[in-house]
């Protein structure tokens, strides 16, 4: 017969209390320190538990942090001290406003070939082999939408910016501010020292503007922004020099008329696409209508509408071209696809470096330059023959020492290894964010610019203004554009 465990005398106690409160408080346990001490232990274990979940729940949600928006610092490798030693608050001087929830899209987007361009329509093309774009599109192309306040603050801390570049590019921008002429214009020779060699007012004005523009400013006074009139102005006078062709230049120098033009138009796209201003959308698609009317045979442009091409005016209009998609004007893709075919002719090294010219050897700055039109004519991120020219570019991070200040090729390489990202733009920003404002003009006159010793190359013939203004635009970068490849913050999107 089996035997039932006899109770232990522990336990039998512990009945009897219980039994004892209930019968005297009709279901009440009035002898609590006796039924604490007769529970099991895995109840007391569990009641521990819960209490500290709800007490630990409790604190989570009413939790709040009301601290600014702090960067950590990374040093950049021999190339001198970092300008700051303090935590970097971006709070300062209102330039940025506090975050106070994500501002990036938490749903899925789907895949789309051009992540840059605005929504298309299909139109039927003069060639059928290729499509056009149309200029109905309801938004813009998500590319400039960094500039916007809540976004340019996190894509400065997701990128590297600091509280040195952010205060840099201010201080450039006010150095624009007070070399302005009265009739809203800018000039390449002066009245600041330095100036160029030669005079070149829509280019000037047209360069000074990209740099209000790539900081957010347009001339667009309802959130009560700083350099509104001055965007104002400035675009007032230059309007005035496009004619019924859509062309800008009103200069003597014959290889500055295309360079002219893909810079003014550049810049009224990118100002159309972040206002949707109507007003401007006619006089941008004129000008647009004009880039594609002068590309040469060999897909390129050079000095002359329609006649010979370089890597370097291409770019431009490459980039003029990008930014009227980005804004939903019409660009025919044949026009693109002619570029890609002379960058085909002008690249070497199985297309990782490009030169100048079809007889000449590769360059730096052509390299980068052809780099940056191959990423926005739809090479992949792990193309091979783009990241063998990465790698060639991060050989040749930027220096001090003489023969290798070239801000030219600064500008358009940074802009490729943003479009990177990784580890690859860490590398070139460790450096970039530190050696441009560390040599930027801090007093006297000129402070906020930077002097033609930044590039030895062509920053005499460009002259200060030339030189500040492709020096803000690297200080830009962070928000100027969003990455194409949208590999790092962009990409759980």
């Amino acid at each position: 017969m089996a035997s039932v465990p006899r109770q232990t005398d522990d336990a039998a106690e512990g009945d009897e209390v219980l039994s004892e409160g209930l019968d005297a408080g009709h279901g009440s346990l009035v002898d609590l320190s006796g039924w604490l001490r007769f529970s099991p232990p895995w109840l007391l274990s569990a009641l521990l538990h819960l209490f500290v979940v709800l007490v630990l729940g409790l604190w989570l949600v009413s939790g709040k942090s009301d601290k600014p928006l702090v960067l950590d610092v990374q040093y950049a490798e021999d190339v001198g001290d970092q300008l700051l030693e303090d935590p970097l608050d971006l709070e300062m001087d209102n330039l940025l406003e506090e975050v106070d929830e994500q501002t990036l899209s938490v749903t899925p987007l789907p895949p789309v070939d051009d992540p840059i361009a605005a929504p298309e329509l299909s139109l039927v093309a003069p060639n059928p082999t290729f499509s056009t774009f149309s200029s109905n599109a309801d938004q813009v192309g998500v590319a400039l939408t960094g500039r916007e306040p809540g976004m340019k603050a996190v894509l400065l801390k997701a990128y590297g910016g600091t509280e040195s570049t952010e205060r840099a590019v201010l201080d450039g921008l006010k150095w624009l501010e007070r070399n302005q002429k009265k009739n809203g214009s800018w000039s390449l020779k002066g009245p600041y020292t330095d100036g160029g060699t030669t005079e070149n007012v829509e280019a000037a004005t047209a360069m000074a503007l990209l740099a209000f523009q790539g900081a957010g400013y347009t001339h667009k006074d309802s959130a009560g922004t700083e350099f509104y009139g001055v965007v104002r102005d400035g675009w007032e006078r230059l309007l005035q020099s496009q004619d019924d062709s859509g062309n800008f230049f009103r200069g003597s120098g014959f290889n500055h008329a295309l360079y002219t033009q893909a810079q003014c138009t550049i810049a009224l796209c990118e100002l159309y696409a972040m206002t949707r201003d109507e007003e401007l959308q006619g006089s941008a698609q004129k000008a647009v209508d004009y880039c594609v009317k002068t590309q040469s045979e060999s897909g390129g442009w050079r000095y002359i509408p329609r006649e010979g091409a370089d890597t370097s005016v291409t770019g431009w209009f490459v980039m003029a071209l990008k930014s009227a998609q980005m804004a939903g004007l019409d660009v025919p893709s044949e026009t693109f696809y002619k570029a890609g075919l002379y960058l085909d002719a002008v690249a070497r090294n199985q297309g990782s470096h490009y030169a100048y010219q079809k007889r000449d050897s590769p360059s730096l700055s052509m390299t980068a330059e052809g780099l940056l039109c191959r990423q926005y004519l739809g090479w992949r991120h792990d193309d091979d023959r783009l990241r063998r020219g990465v790698y060639y570019l991060l050989e040749n991070r930027p220096s001090w020492s003489t023969g290798k200040r070239d801000v030219y090729y600064w500008y358009y390489a940074t802009q490729v290894l943003h479009h990177m990202e990784g580890e690859e733009w860490t590398k070139w920003n460790n450096v970039t964010r530190q050696l441009i404002p560390e040599h930027q003009v801090r007093s006297g006159r000129e402070k906020g610019s930077w002097d033609t010793n930044i590039d030895q190359r062509h920053g005499r013939t460009g002259g200060r203004l030339y030189t500040t203004c492709l020096s803000l635009y690297i200080l830009e970068v962070y928000y100027r554009h969003l990455p194409i490849y949208q590999q790092g913050l962009l990409s759980g999107f």
